[in-house]
């Protein structure tokens, strides 16, 4: 296929009721390298529409149509394709450099399966093998065109990933680790050389007693504090200037698109008279993730998450309770303290006694009960993409939000986050 054909292939017809999901994939510094977009049918499970792919060609095209800018953001997108995808017309609509084609286990070897990499390859394509038996006759002839290889740390003995490791690598393979869902799994997959990592073991409380803040979040929560109780603007303004780099940092934020800010704010009482308490308590919320001190200026995986779950939220009761902005901020609120216990190493338990918050936040928090609570589950069943069908399609239901809603908001609250992280770093 010519580059022209590549850009003229016609628009496949548009697919309803699907969900999008993306899970993180981080380097060794643990830091954001890509996302693996995930696609699943509300009806049946893994996308299987009138093809029975397991993320047809119509799906994909349909998402690079909302834009994958917006989804992935400066991330790598890996997409599931099988044999009958490899041979569509859906790579008009994918960003070459973007993207990585991750073959699913069906795929077979096959001369004109071959060719089609190879043709594609020459286009700037790049493949990630992955659910395979690597030693097969069958792979033993992908590999020569495949940048990536995915192993299953859930679905392998060990000693079969200490096997294989060191001669991928040997081989020149780039190795992911899946379903990383421990710290345990993460150090065994370090130790043996691993260059990525998906799955969310960095998203697991982990309470380690005696933790200390950092300087700079010891300074954001005793900022927050004084917020939450109402001190002059005055005072506020006072101890922000104490830290001038907390100035710095918090006025690169609030100048960010995401605030929508009419003119520039120069100064932090310019700040806090044009944001308000609500707005700057937000801004002051996210930047405790975006500590200089924890990773340094890379993209925090966990500073994505939780202002990605906290916008999705927010957005969610914007299209279900219109005109309620404090019902708005109470959501935002939830979802961007869902992750506070893995931030600070302590129990949301602890957490709660240290930060004040009112009932209806802390039993979200707490026990996932309630109006929010139930947001809460929402957004956290979407980033697995487990199980959806029995999880997320009640949930929606009873939400009366339909899945084309739900795909038109994590775009969004996509976008979002990816222009607040760009000035939180």
């Amino acid at each position: 296929m010519t580059d022209s054909a590549l850009e003229n292939a016609s628009q496949p017809v548009r697919p309803r009721d699907f969900y999008l999901g993306r899970q993180p994939v981080i380097d060794r510094q643990q830091a954001l390298f890509g996302y693996e977009l995930l696609f699943r049918s509300a009806a049946r499970g893994p996308a299987r529409f009138a093809s029975g792919l397991c993320a047809t060609a119509a799906v994909i095209a349909h998402t690079a149509q909302l834009g994958l800018d917006k989804v992935l953001g400066d991330a790598t997108g890996f997409i599931n394709v099988d044999a009958e995808v490899i041979n569509s017309d859906i790579f008009a609509f994918l960003p070459r450099e973007r993207v990585v084609l991750e073959l699913v286990g069906t795929v077979q070897a096959s001369d004109d399966v071959i060719a089609r990499m190879a043709q594609l390859a020459k286009h700037g394509f790049r493949f990630c093998a992955a659910g395979i038996a690597t030693d097969t006759p069958s792979v033993q002839r992908l590999l020569p065109l495949v940048d990536f290889v995915k192993l299953d740390v859930n679905d392998m003995p060990q000693s079969t990933l200490a096997r294989l490791a060191p001669s991928l690598r040997t081989a020149g393979k780039q190795l992911i680790a899946e379903k990383v869902e421990t710290r345990e799994d993460y150090k065994l997959c370090m130790d043996l050389g691993f260059d990525y990592f998906q799955g969310y073991h960095f998203a697991k409380p982990a309470v380690i007693g005696g933790r200390k803040l950092s300087p700079s979040q010891l300074a954001v929560m005793d900022l927050m504090n004084m917020v939450m109780s109402d001190a002059e603007n005055s005072a506020i303004e006072r101890a922000v200037k104490k830290d001038p780099s907390l100035a710095l940092n918090l006025l690169r934020l609030v100048n960010t698109p995401a605030v929508g800010a009419r003119q520039r704010i120069d100064s932090i009482g310019q700040a806090l008279m044009l944001l308000g308490r609500r707005q700057l308590q937000r801004w002051l919320q996210i930047l405790l993730y975006a500590d200089p001190g924890a990773r340094g200026h890379t993209l925090s995986p966990l500073l994505m998450l939780a202002t990605t779950r906290a916008r999705l939220m927010e957005l969610l009761v914007q299209r279900l309770r219109p005109g309620q902005r404090n019902l708005a901020e109470i959501a935002f609120t939830v979802g961007i303290m869902s992750l506070m216990d893995v931030l600070f190493e302590v129990g949301m338990n602890d957490l709660m006694e240290q930060i004040p918050m009112i009932g209806e936040v802390s039993e979200a928090l707490l026990h996932r009960t309630g109006f929010f609570g139930e947001l809460l589950k929402l957004a956290e069943s979407i980033e697995c993409m487990e199980d959806v069908v029995a999880q997320v399609t009640p949930m929606l239901n009873t939400l009366a939000i339909s899945s084309d809603d739900l795909l038109e908001l994590e775009v969004a609250a996509f976008a979002w986050s990816d222009s607040v992280v760009r000035y939180a770093i």
